[in-house]
């Protein structure tokens, strides 16, 4: 892997630096994938400089038009272009591992965020992800969609979504209107180009890898019906083709875990509230259910000979269900480093930047308000936030710990 050697290119840094980096979000990112991206803006755009405006919309771009989760996806992507192969494994790896760890805890003992002040802080951190998500729309709006064309692009996206076509019709869509944009009457330079290059050889073996597990595990499930293999198998598929993240997987594993009778009803619901209060991905609810696989009365600490069976199949589910988004990333990337370059996918690209203007503003109107904003004091809450943020210039983990423990408190009176 090399650098390109072009100005604009972001300079190398370590996979250690990527791990401390990300660790710290994966600590504080609440809220869903939406916030997700807009801790990373604030992050890596705007605090430590480590891509342009341009370059994170493209990789969200990418992202979305990928199945699997979304802000994992970029964040392996911003750690690949800042420190290689090692980097993306640092960023997924530190990311991942605080909520997955939880995740894991939970199974074992669902109890310790049950009662009235945990709910408020549950509470608390819906609001803060109001501000978070509108926080990266401000900023990423001013320079993505500054013109009338661009905004009036946005809002169509808007609509895409609101009205269920989905945020990839809405990029696509983007793709097609920017060839009709506006072109700059000076020939555009690259933007900020991604920094490395990955050799076609790998986004061939992945491309191999995503789609031979994909239709090779169900045969292989045929010939050998173990209980491993049909758990990575069932987690595996529904990384595999679930689009948008986040949310969307629900249905998905619903249908893979409690269909079959590996986890009831239940048990399902209780992971599903428990991922809404921790912070990282929300696919790490995968460990949970592959954990509570060895519990089908419901999510209680198994035996002491249980315990290693269930953390095995908890993993095994974790790797599972995130490997094919990780896949596809490298998979398109190097093709996407080439094409980028071409004055006809850089128009593309401003019609595609825009609509991610609107997806995010489809997003960060439902679910992120419609779910946090219950009343004038959630909103007021909220505005409050997004205020320390845009204004004050507060870091975000301060304005989470602010309004999270707020919210908490407030149980109390």
């Amino acid at each position: 892997m090399s650098v390109t050697g072009t100005p604009n290119a972001p300079s190398r840094g370590t996979a250690a630096e990527v791990f401390r980096a990300f660790l710290r979000l994966g600590l504080i990112s609440f809220g869903g994938p939406v916030a997700h991206l807009g801790y990373f803006h604030a992050e890596f755009v705007e605090r430590r400089a480590w891509c342009g405006e341009e370059t994170f919309a493209e990789v969200v771009a990418i992202a979305q038009s990928l199945p699997g989760p979304a802000s994992s996806q970029v964040g392996f992507t911003l750690g690949l272009l800042r420190a290689g192969w090692a980097g993306g494994l640092a960023a997924w790896t530190a990311f991942t591992m605080p909520s997955a760890i939880l995740m894991l805890a939970f199974a074992f003992g669902h109890h310790l965020l049950s009662g009235r002040h945990g709910l408020g802080l549950v509470h608390g951190l819906q609001l803060v992800a109001v501000a978070i998500v509108a926080q990266a729309i401000v900023s990423m709006r001013r320079t993505l969609a500054p013109d009338a064309p661009r905004l009036a692009l946005a809002v169509v996206a808007v609509f895409i979504v609101y009205f269920g076509l989905g945020s990839l019709a809405a990029i696509a869509l983007g793709a097609l209107f920017g060839l009709l944009l506006p072109r700059p009457e000076q020939p555009a330079t690259p933007m900020h180009p991604l920094g490395f290059r990955l050799p076609k050889s790998a986004a061939l073996v992945s491309a191999a890898l995503f789609f031979g597990l994909l239709f090779g595990l169900p045969g292989l499930q045929l010939l050998s019906p173990s209980q491993p293999v049909a758990v990575f198998n069932a987690f595996y598929r529904t990384g595999a083709l679930v689009f948008g993240g986040g949310h969307v997987v629900l249905p998905l594993l619903e249908s893979a875990v409690v269909a079959p009778g590996w986890v009831d009803q239940q048990t399902f619901l209780s992971g599903y509230g428990a991922a809404q209060a921790l912070p990282g991905p929300l696919f790490t609810f995968a460990a949970y259910l592959g954990a509570s696989i060895q519990s089908p009365g419901g999510p209680h600490p198994p035996s002491f000979g249980e315990c290693g069976i269930a953390g095995t199949y908890g993993l095994l589910a974790l790797i599972a269900i995130f490997l094919p988004g990780l896949l596809a990333v490298v998979a398109i990337l190097p093709f996407w480093s080439e094409l980028r370059q071409r004055a006809t996918v850089q128009a593309m690209l401003r019609g595609v930047n825009a609509a991610v203007v609107g997806v995010l503003i489809a997003a960060w109107a439902h679910p992120v308000c419609s779910s946090a904003l219950h009343s004038l004091l959630d909103a007021a809450i909220s505005l409050a936030a997004l205020s320390a943020l845009l204004r004050w210039k507060l870091p975000p983990w301060i304005v989470v710990l602010a309004v999270a423990s707020f919210s908490a408190l407030a149980t109390i009176t």
